[in-house]
């Protein structure tokens, strides 16, 4: 039996993670947790096999989370679970300890399959997700050092909306926006909007917004 963590700070798609995964004759969810810091301690109290980790919850983080989650438990499968499928956002997770790393937007058989392997000791990589890292990097530049959810957050401030707007189409709390908001402007330096709009455009950050304008 293999024993499952579910870390995702969305309910319903905890609840659906736990209703697929349940399916199968030998996987048990053992718990859930809604922040990296949950899931820690519920790792350090309970008999669990592997975790399946978000890399977007509030407090420090899933790729934090996967760090110190490997450090104590070395035998641990880690699986991350990522709406985002940089390679950067990969590379990261992996280095911090993760098992596989599966993008949100898999097909049920494809999740199963990456616990089972991570299960086994196995590393697993989402099928859609090789081709992504074998393309070389390229030049990097200031909102590259940004994580996903931070660059998503300037890109909105940069068209113009405001943080409780934000904080509603992305469904996170206005504290969590101005945190976000707050680490952008230390990362970039950025000390008004205006700075943080150059920042956006030089990143190409707005050009599906333009080109849906254009449209």
């Amino acid at each position: 039996m293999v024993r499952i963590l579910v870390a995702d700070d969305h309910a319903v798609l905890r609840s659906g993670l736990r209703l697929m995964l349940e399916r199968e004759a030998d996987f048990e969810v053992a718990g859930e947790a809604t922040t990296a810091e949950e899931a820690i301690s519920a790792a350090a109290h309970g008999d669990l096999d592997l975790v399946i980790l978000d890399i977007e919850m509030p407090g420090m983080g899933g790729l934090a989370g996967a760090g110190q989650l490997r450090a104590a438990h070395p035998d641990l499968g880690i699986l991350v679970l990522s709406m985002h499928g940089e390679a950067d956002d990969v590379r990261r997770a992996f280095a911090a300890g993760a098992s596989g790393y599966v993008l949100k937007t898999a097909a049920d058989e494809q999740l199963v399959q990456a616990v089972r392997a991570v299960a086994a000791g196995e590393r697993y990589l989402h099928p859609a997700l090789g081709a992504v890292l074998a393309q070389p990097d390229g030049p990097r530049g200031p909102v590259d050092e940004l994580s996903p959810r931070e660059r998503e957050v300037l890109r909105l401030l940069a068209l113009g909306y405001t943080n409780q707007e934000i904080a509603e189409m992305l469904v996170v709390s206005v504290r969590t926006v101005e945190s976000h908001r707050a680490h952008v402007m230390t990362k970039l330096r950025a000390g008004s909007r205006a700075a943080m709009v150059r920042h956006a455009l030089a990143a190409s950050l707005l050009d599906d917004e333009r080109d849906s304008a254009r449209a």
